[in-house]
């Protein structure tokens, strides 16, 4: 009896670390686990839905449909091209009212990705615009964006508008809806 145990314990761990033996389960040990920040090689990874399955894996960036994305709790779909812009006049601001505790943020928000072209009031007077950097800032204090409305500002916002280039990479979608609300703070009332 103790030599027929011996003897299966030897032929168990004869396999190695080479040849592990049998896996119930291989995908669990090498999974097709996607890096988000290498480069795919186009072979492997496939944007294109027809040509995924066998060795092509498929993956496109996007949330499961009917889910969002972290972070993502404000969804914004229009279109940045001018009937989104149009349109963007529509959307209305979700946050009605920040805490006391979101206003300081925002600002502090706007001072970081602002203040450096539209100046601490939205005078259109940040250091950049003053030096010469950038021409074309807005005054966000004239009567064209104290009536503009939120929606339009966000997608400017969101998309860029004029010189002023998409903050979306910067500023989450409530970040960003936050900035406004700041920006109405230092406008004259219409």
């Amino acid at each position: 009896m103790t030599l027929a145990s011996a003897i299966f314990m030897l032929a168990g761990c004869g396999a190695g670390k080479d040849n592990p033996g049998r896996a119930y389960m291989p995908d669990m040990g090498e999974s097709r686990a996607f890096e988000t920040y290498i480069m795919h090689d186009s072979n492997a990874v496939t944007l294109d839905v027809a040509k995924r399955g066998g060795n092509a894996f498929y993956y496109n960036g996007e949330p499961v449909e009917g889910t969002l994305r972290i972070g993502d709790e404000l969804p914004y779909t229009l279109p940045n091209d001018s009937s989104g812009y149009r349109l963007s006049a529509t959307v209305e601001n979700p946050i009605k009212d920040m805490s006391v505790m979101e206003m300081p943020e925002a600002k502090r928000i706007y001072q970081i990705n602002c203040a450096i072209c539209h100046g601490d009031k939205a005078g259109g007077n940040g250091p950049l615009a003053t030096a010469g950097k950038v021409g074309g800032v807005a005054n966000l204090t004239l009567p064209i964006y104290v009536e503009m409305t939120d929606g339009t500002m966000f997608h400017s916002i969101t998309y860029g508008k004029g010189v002023m280039g998409s903050y979306a990479s910067q500023l989450d979608r409530r970040e960003r809806w936050m900035v406004i609300n700041y920006i109405r703070t230092l406008q004259p009332t219409p």
